[in-house]
């Protein structure tokens, strides 16, 4: 180990972690750094609570689980003793004012500064004023010779002046640890949030980013660097794990990098697919589930959720189940099929007209003198749900629900039916965007996908009109509008919190406009006991979109 003169080299581990799982984090940040050994680095820059995982949410509100991290980052520090390179790593750390989110730097055996996070976000997604509280004004860290500063995360997306204030403490790098989770067109933004620091402090930023699925999250990596006049320095890929190391070398007293990878960045729909998928697999897998199950109809929503699990975890891990009724049409028999068939997959058919017949029995004294209507159709997505759930039980298997956002929304689902499921890869996916993954996924094979080239999703499928197929002749619009004008106005209502008049305005009639908020409003209650799903939009269900169910507010101008 000696003083950094006029080469200083960073390696940056964009890995993927998992929540609570100290010691196996312990272990990754130990390979990182062995790594970084082996590729010459100084230090290894490693992302936002690492040792934790992010985001641990009340998991820091236990003592025992804040010991366990501060002791992991205390191994670490001691194991830099042996004069390899040092490390910048996050955890949740318990000091006399409270929990913080924070930064240990540690070299020579020793960690040599803590930095705690001041601006802690509290919105979307994020609840860190929760669980943390905020920390001191920000100050750099000298080492091997090289004043660093470290903004965590949020502190660069603001007017907080962090990064300033840093500057003209005399930082000469500033090094950015974030777990930045992924929505469509993220990567722009970051850039631009990055940029905006660059030119304000005339320094340069590397942007070190978490990767991999946590819950609803998925973080995609993607770290970069600009030097400080502006250029991009370098790109790491996306929705891939990586310690690379980066070249940086001074020359009139400024630092910048010199060698670093520029990584080819996935287009919009390659990237939600891959969202999809890397969410699905680290739920799957970080939950210990072998396998998993799911009602393939002959529909798009569950031929792409089939793909997607196929992709995700392998065919011989995913089981799926055609269950017909009397309505259920020769083509979906035919398209199910040949579904599974080119996914390589497990494939069984169980009729349900035994186990409907059952239910209406049982139920005839009782429905007596009752027209036959939602309640029958909705029998037959219940005795599907029960099938699968028997399956899950029986095997293992986790149940994948498959309804998709503009469904969800309106309420187009069966709870205790079709909503069964422990995880939905497609949940924050509007129909018509599941249109276009389809056609994207025929065409394509995305990096890591386990799945097969071709056309995995039958063109038929993705061509005829959609059904729920639980009465003669349906199609879903009967009941909605058709899925372009629903899906916009959704949007409207949903990402874009518009007001009715303004959705109107658009060209929508404003009776459908009226409808479609009351059905949006009304289904919250079945949107609280559905599974979670990928995050893709900046405003899914759940952690983003937080309404009453108990609610009686309708815009009307």
């Amino acid at each position: 180990m000696s003083t950094i003169t006029d080469v200083f080299r960073i390696a940056v581990a964009q890995l993927n972690p998992t929540v609570g799982d100290v010691s196996a984090n312990l272990a990754k940040a130990r390979e990182a750094r062995a790594d970084a050994a082996r590729q010459g680095a100084d230090m290894v820059l490693m992302t936002e609570l690492f040792i934790s995982g992010y985001p641990p949410e009340d998991l820091v509100l236990k003592p025992a689980f804040l010991k366990a991290c501060l002791k992991a980052v205390e191994t670490l520090a001691a194991e830099t003793a042996d004069g390899g390179p040092g490390m910048v790593i996050g955890f949740p750390r318990q000091s006399e004012t409270g929990r913080h989110n924070s930064i240990a730097v540690l070299d020579g055996g020793k960690i040599l500064a803590f930095r705690d996070k001041i601006d802690l976000p509290n919105y979307g997604e994020f609840d860190e004023k929760r669980v943390f509280v905020e920390g001191g004004a920000p100050t750099t860290v000298e080492f091997r010779g090289v004043r660093i500063g470290i903004p965590i995360c949020e502190e660069i997306w603001n007017d907080m002046q962090v990064c300033e204030t840093l500057a003209k403490g005399g930082a000469e790098i500033l090094l950015v640890p974030n777990g930045s989770p992924y929505y469509r067109g993220k990567i722009d933004v970051r850039h631009q949030v990055a940029l905006r620091q660059v030119e304000l402090t005339g320094l340069p930023l590397l942007f070190a980013n978490q990767l991999g699925g946590q819950d609803e999250l998925v973080f995609d990596g993607a770290s970069f660097a600009y030097n400080a006049d502006g250029n991009l320095a370098f790109q790491m890929s996306q929705f891939e794990d990586s310690v690379t190391t980066t070249d940086w070398k001074k020359k009139d007293g400024k630092w910048a990098c010199h060698a670093g990878p520029m990584s080819r960045l996935p287009d919009s729909e390659e990237a939600d697919y891959r969202a999809c998928v890397l969410g699905f697999r680290d739920y799957v897998n970080k939950n210990g589930f072998k396998n998993v199950v799911l009602g393939l109809s002959g529909g798009i929503d569950s031929a792409i959720c089939a793909a997607i699990a196929v992709d995700a975890l392998g065919e011989e891990r995913v089981r799926t189940v055609m269950m017909p009724y009397r309505y259920t049409s020769a083509d979906s028999l035919v398209d199910a099929e040949a579904c599974a068939k080119a996914l390589g997959c497990h494939y069984d058919v169980v009729a349900i007209e035994e186990p409907v017949g059952g239910f209406l029995s049982a139920l005839s004294d009782l429905f007596e003198g009752t027209e036959t209507g939602i309640t029958e159709e909705n029998l037959q997505s219940r005795a599907r749900g029960t099938i699968l759930m028997a399956i899950s039980n029986k095997f293992g298997s986790m149940v994948v629900t498959t309804g998709n956002k503009s469904e969800v929304s309106v309420g187009y689902c069966t709870l205790y039916g079709d909503m069964n499921g422990g995880f939905n890869p497609i949940k924050d996916l509007y129909k018509m965007q599941v249109y276009g993954l389809s056609r994207w996924r025929n065409a394509h094979v995305p990096p890591g996908a386990l799945g097969p080239s071709g056309e995995v999703i039958p063109v038929n499928i993705i061509d005829k009109a959609p059904s729920a197929e639980l009465r003669p002749n349906q199609t879903d619009q009967d009941s909605l509008p058709p899925y372009p004008m629903l899906d916009d106005i959704l949007e409207c209502l949903v990402e874009k919190e518009m007001a009715t008049e303004e959705i109107i305005a658009r060209g929508h009639d404003a009776a459908t406009v009226h409808r479609i908020e009351h059905l949006l409003y009304i289904a919250e209650y079945k949107r609280r006991q559905s599974a979670p799903g990928v995050k893709i939009t900046q405003k899914n269900f759940g952690r983003d979109r937080r309404y009453p169910i108990t609610n009686r507010f309708r815009d009307r101008g």
